[in-house]
């Protein structure tokens, strides 16, 4: 070989490199031509691990017949090799996307709302072929919109979606299909349905009780809008409380959990000036209560001594308000996580209903 095609260290440098007028890198660190632009197969993956490609496709798709430690080799070296699967054949193939479409609403009522049941999901579907893909639902649309579109473009295998009515043409429609489906509430169907609830009902009863041994006399409590479930839920644990108790209170016609804050704290405001004020509050997100807390302290009222309240905490927001006031947890993230074990256990089988349902507990 000429000098000119050796570096100075003697090794043979790629011509390739010398036209391009870049830095010679020599033969023996390249891959060969073919391998570096190969996409890799699942035949890539079979020849790293010694295993026949049907053996590899099954590991891959998670069979249960393949030993544990097979999947788990198998999985690693096609992340080693950077194997993805084509999404489209592997549809074809099977009538499966190993996709699960969460469906979610703008919910600003409650902090971090998306974000923690994404999270409980995620925890849920780690390990398994499934892909957890966001579907935003926008307000001025029907609900059912974004599910109908899933279903019938089959862009997922199974959906978890929240802000359930009592009525809700989800359920419906999806029960209908026959598709695989976990709602984040309950409806007022006659046909069960898989779900993952709060009991809400216990939420507002021990609230009300409570804010009535402190020594309220006037309870308020700010519902979500009717056509949720969980608002009859508040409601009716409300009801029983202050009848069986005996003392006043209001149910608010004008804002609700899904008002702006700044209308919620005008309104409580507007009541806390008034000669017959509350002086208990229930709320049930952590916005409102922070509106609630603003009016009181726009009117001159002081926490915990003029007025009280009880609010439901999904964050670690009240852990640092002060003065502190009494707040009933929800776990959003657990209900994410029971969300798509159930859709997993639903998918997997025949599985009777009443095992695809639970109720979180106060």
């Amino acid at each position: 070989m000429p000098l000119d095609d050796r570096d100075d260290r003697g090794e043979d440098i790629d011509p390739d490199t010398l036209q391009q007028g870049r830095p010679a890198r020599p033969h023996a660190n390249r891959l060969p031509r073919d391998t570096a632009q190969k996409k890799p197969t699942l035949k890539t993956v079979a020849e790293l691990t010694e295993l026949a490609v049907t053996t590899v496709s099954r590991a891959l798709s998670d069979d249960p017949q393949i030993a544990l430690e097979t999947r788990v080799r198998v999985r690693q070296a096609a992340e080693d090799v950077g194997y993805l699967p084509d999404r489209a054949a592997q549809r074809l193939r099977t009538g499966r996307t190993n996709v699960i479409s969460l469906v979610l609403d703008p919910h600003e009522e409650i902090l971090g709302y998306g974000t923690s049941m994404i999270r409980g999901m995620s925890a849920a579907l780690r390990g398994t072929r499934y892909h957890l893909v966001i579907t935003p639902h926008f307000s001025d649309t029907p609900q059912i919109d974004p599910v109908k579109h899933i279903v019938r473009n089959r862009m997922a295998d199974g959906i978890l979606f929240s802000r359930t009515e009592a009525a809700d043409e989800r359920v419906k429609f999806l029960m209908e299909q026959g598709f695989p489906f976990v709602c984040h509430g309950r409806t007022e169907l006659a046909t069960p349905h898989p779900y993952v609830d709060y009991d809400n009902y216990a939420f507002s009863y021990r609230a009300a009780k409570s804010l009535i041994a402190a020594g309220c006399r006037r309870l308020f409590i700010i519902l979500p809008p009717a056509q949720f479930t969980f608002a009859h839920h508040m409601r009716h644990g409300f009801m029983t409380a202050v009848r069986e108790e005996g003392v006043a209170f209001e149910i608010s016609d004008r804002v609700s959990l899904d008002s702006k804050s700044d209308a919620i704290r005008d309104h409580v405001a507007e009541r806390l000036a008034a000669d017959d004020a509350p002086d208990g509050f229930i709320c049930g997100g952590e916005v409102s209560a922070m509106a609630v807390m603003s009016a009181a302290y726009d009117t001159g009222r002081i926490i915990g001594q003029d007025v009280r309240l009880v609010a439901k905490q999904t964050s670690g927001l009240f852990d640092q308000v002060r003065p502190r006031i009494e707040t009933i947890y929800e776990d959003l993230a657990e209900a994410g996580r029971l969300m798509a074990a159930l859709l997993l256990k639903q998918m997997g089988g025949e599985v009777p209903v009443e095992e695809l349902q639970a109720l979180q507990t106060v």
